[in-house]
């Protein structure tokens, strides 16, 4: 049997499964075989495709991806958040390759990818956009104001291949060992049974391992602390040509809550509204920080800042300015919110914090 027909066979069977104490085991294992099946299938069909992909490499500080279905303004937003001139139309499918452009906002340049429309299944390139995706840095899942109803159907197609939308990766720890069969802790109280963790861990074939359970977790957050093909992305909704809201066809979607009803920020990107709004919350979801260099005996730098990550340090620093920074590195000399004073000397494993003037020593 091949395994799409195996990957249908256990869908219609979780289907016509009750879920309940009796059965959650069986799901449990049914879900975790589900997994392992759709993983398999997107690795044999990456290998058809000769692991094909549009030539475009990360560029700047972090990597935006504009999903949506076809023609709802990505390439569009695109051209007016950039300097992009990504080909635009009122056709499906105008989009026929990956358009990147750069975004310089608060002295972060972030590159934009508008990549081809996502539609069900995944077809129409959507792999291609998968691969994009999960080397990104955060998701604009964009539909228009007639199709708001997509976003769930978007966002469960990339369920389906790993990419988890504004989730935390499960606090799980398993320890897998030589004998001892299957041993279970937790610190919180849990819904599933051990017979259920046991099943799905069977699944993996994991017989012998320690399993700390940091949180109260369900079959699917189990099944996604194993799977090695998990991505979690923070993600921004938006609903684009708001502007049309005031063509009197459109009475019935006129409703001034439906930005809070699907927790999204409404444009128009053809007319520029709230474009300022979306920048600023794209920047924000980046946990992106701001640190200024010094040179000895200078003023730092405050007019061209170093972006990072939330949580970089003094050696991710060295590493952006040279590789060799690393090797030669003496010690750092540090003033703001991450020091206890001014001027502190760190080394290069030392967290540095939005606003920080920083001075790097190395061997001459």
């Amino acid at each position: 049997m091949e395994i799409d027909e195996r990957i249908e066979e256990i869908i219609e069977e979780l289907r016509s499964t009750p879920y309940n104490k009796a059965t959650e085991h069986h799901i449990g294992r049914l879900k975790a075989k589900l997994a392992r099946l759709r993983e398999e299938a997107e690795k044999r069909s990456s290998s058809r495709d000769g692991g094909k992909r549009d030539n475009v490499g990360r560029v700047g500080d972090a990597t935006v991806i504009l999903i949506g279905p076809p023609s709802v303004g990505k390439s569009t937003l695109l051209n007016k958040l950039t300097s992009a001139k990504a080909e635009v139309g009122a056709y499906d499918f105008t989009t026929i390759e990956v358009k990147p452009g750069i975004l310089e906002y608060e002295g972060a340049k972030i590159q934009i990818l508008d990549v081809p429309g996502l539609i069900k299944g995944l077809r129409g390139g959507g792999r291609e956009v998968a691969s994009f995706t999960r080397s990104s840095d955060l998701v604009v899942l964009m539909t228009d104001i007639l199709h708001v109803n997509v976003f769930e159907e978007t966002e469960r197609e990339l369920y389906k291949v790993g990419i988890r939308l504004n989730q935390k990766k499960p606090r799980i720890l398993v320890k897998k060992k030589i004998t001892g069969g299957i041993k279970i802790n937790s610190t919180v109280k849990q819904d599933i049974s051990e017979e259920t963790i046991k099943e799905v861990l069977k699944e993996y074939k994991i017989h012998n391992a320690d399993v700390i359970l940091r949180e109260t977790i369900d079959i699917n957050g189990l099944i996604d602390a194993l799977m090695k093909n998990r991505v979690y992305l923070s993600c921004v909704r938006v609903i684009n040509k708001i502007d049309m809201l005031e063509d009197q066809n459109l009475r019935p979607t006129k409703d001034t809550s439906i930005g809070e009803r699907y927790n999204a920020i409404m444009i128009s990107a053809d007319k520029g509204i709230n474009l300022e709004e979306l920048k600023e919350s794209v920047f924000k979801r980046l946990n992106l920080i701001k640190v200024y260099m010094k040179h000895k005996g200078e003023e730092p730098d405050y007019k061209e800042p170093m972006i990072l990550k939330k949580g970089s340090t003094v050696e991710e620093i060295c590493r952006k300015i040279h590789r060799d920074f690393v090797e030669k590195f003496r010690y750092a000399k540090v003033w703001g919110n991450s020091v206890k004073y001014g001027g502190q000397m760190v080394g290069l494993s030392h967290e540095v914090y939005d606003g920080d003037v920083v001075n790097i020593s190395i061997e001459r």
